[in-house]
């Protein structure tokens, strides 16, 4: 066995929880500190925190992405563009939630939408070190007669809508801050590539 094939049998093997010296619950997340023993015998500290999984759409109309307004967030204290998205319930169902998001973001009903389908089936680690949450990203191509069916609280003039062309995704990208919706959206355009 050579040393590469060696040191990576070596940090596959999980590591052991010596002690859980804090965990931290409320309806958003949980933070944990723990003493974990690594795969060499080193006690360390480590702190995580677990959440809910997220669920980013990407819906499509008229060979133009739609997006809600920029909402406020606390995290970066500024409104932000975004794709639709939210986080999933333990035990939801990745369509159904997909389908929910559309009509509480865009106003756009489960009939308005010609193909829901996901850009990932396992889900992404957002950050495997310090996190448990997983990132599922979808896409929804709404049909053009679905334009007078939207919500009236979300009419059209309210959506943003960004055209499929070079131009449309460069200024996308420029105007997109989450990285979440960026990477959809990369995803989404590497798929489209192959």
């Amino acid at each position: 066995m050579n040393n590469a094939t060696q040191s990576t049998n070596l940090n596959t093997v999980p590591w052991k929880i010596h002690d859980r010296f804090v965990e931290i619950q409320s309806r958003w997340l949980t933070v944990i500190g723990e003493h974990l023993q690594d795969h060499q015998g080193n006690y360390l500290e480590y702190w995580r925190v677990e959440k809910a999984d997220s669920l980013i759409v990407i819906p499509i109309q008229d060979q133009q992405f739609l997006l809600p307004q920029p909402s406020y967030r606390p995290g970066v204290s500024q409104a932000t563009l975004d794709f639709p998205g939210g986080r999933l319930p333990l035990g939801a169902d990745l369509r159904e939630t997909a389908y929910d998001i559309l009509l509480r973001e865009l106003g756009i009903p489960a009939a308005a939408i010609a193909t829901l389908e996901p850009l990932n089936s396992q889900g992404w680690a957002i950050n495997s070190s310090f996190s448990n949450q997983r990132l599922y990203g979808w896409v929804a191509e709404i049909t053009t007669a679905s334009a007078s069916a939207l919500n009236p609280a979300n009419t059209v003039g309210s959506i943003l809508r960004y055209p499929i062309e070079a131009k449309g995704l460069r200024s996308l990208l420029q105007d997109l801050t989450c990285l979440q919706c960026r990477s959809v959206l990369q995803e989404w355009y590497l798929m489209q590539r192959i």
